[in-house]
């Protein structure tokens, strides 16, 4: 069969058919699925029933796995899935859904707010491709937004004034916006902010997209009360009802992102109903323009710190 996408959204979104995901891909297939992120950032693939390790494997066609540590407050001895999944789901390493007042839960909330994946690393993420195993019964919906139609909408001025900001991105700041503020020390290492761009040119098509994130919580040289409300206004610009689209789960759909181009979130859900989603993720190929720079620069402060 010939893969065919079938955009679903004005501005971005393909739905993919004519892909059986458990089976090798040809060359040019991958090509095709390639092509489509690059121009719809989001493409979402129905009925595919993937075990794990074709989940793996058709995400290896697109890059280096991201190891899936370093991103919760999931001790190592606790883990449920191999270290190539990251575990969106609010179970625990028996299957159990997590208490209510479970740590792990309270941290994972932080993926109902505004966010790309990994941009709390020094080397964001490129894709991420997240498999439907288990579904509630309602809620648990994930809206993505696109980054790209957002940036060309911002007048020239606001433009002008983002195109070389450089924000400092942590969980530990996207996790305080939920009142989550109990790390330990070990986490306040793991968590130290990276400094990201915050406009970024996709290395294929050309096209400049904001990079958000509720991770993202202070500017380079702004005062920090400024730059966060600077930073809720972007957010609240980038997330207006023309840039997001809704994604309604079915079980057994994989629905892939490019980070680079959006963000997204997932939507609430009844905390006793199993939601067992699985994440691949797909590594950047370095650090964001100037990041590098910005590193150095505040290397000594993070080593105090």
């Amino acid at each position: 069969m010939t893969i065919r996408i079938r955009q679903i959204h004005p501005v971005f979104v393909g739905e993919v058919e004519g892909v059986d995901l458990r089976r090798p891909l040809a060359a040019e297939e991958v090509a095709a699925i390639e092509e489509g992120m690059d121009r719809y950032a989001v493409l979402v693939f129905h009925d595919q029933p993937l075990s794990d390790e074709q989940q793996v494997a058709f995400s290896r066609n697109f890059g280096e796995i991201e190891p899936a540590v370093n991103s919760n407050v999931t001790r190592p001895e606790d883990r449920r899935l191999s270290i190539e999944l990251a575990d969106i789901s609010n179970l625990d390493r028996d299957h159990r859904v997590f208490a209510r007042d479970d740590r792990r839960r309270m941290f994972n909330l932080g993926n109902e707010l505004w966010h790309s994946d990994s941009s709390f690393k020094a080397t964001p993420a490129k894709y991420s491709l997240l498999s439907a195993r288990a579904i509630p019964t309602r809620g648990g919906n994930t809206e993505f937004a696109d980054m790209r139609a957002a940036y060309d909408a911002l007048d020239d001025e606001t433009k002008a004034e983002v195109e070389d900001l450089i924000c400092e991105h942590s969980l530990i700041y996207s996790r305080g916006l939920l009142g989550f503020t109990e790390f330990t020390e070990e986490e306040k290492i793991t968590f130290a902010p990276v400094r990201q761009r915050l406009v970024r040119t996709h290395p294929v098509t050309g096209r400049k997209s904001l990079f958000l994130a509720s991770h993202a919580g202070t500017i380079v040289g702004w005062p920090m009360p400024e730059a966060r409300a600077f930073l809720r206004d972007l957010v609240e610009h980038a997330t207006q009802r023309e840039f997001v689209h809704a994604h309604e789960w079915r079980q057994h759909d994989l629905v892939m992102w490019d980070n680079r181009q959006t963000m997204h979130r997932a939507r609430r859900y009844k905390a006793d109903e199993v939601r067992d989603m699985r994440r691949t993720t797909i590594a950047g190929d370095g650090p964001t323009v100037a990041q590098a720079d910005a590193a150095r620069e505040s290397a000594p402060a993070i080593a105090q710190a």
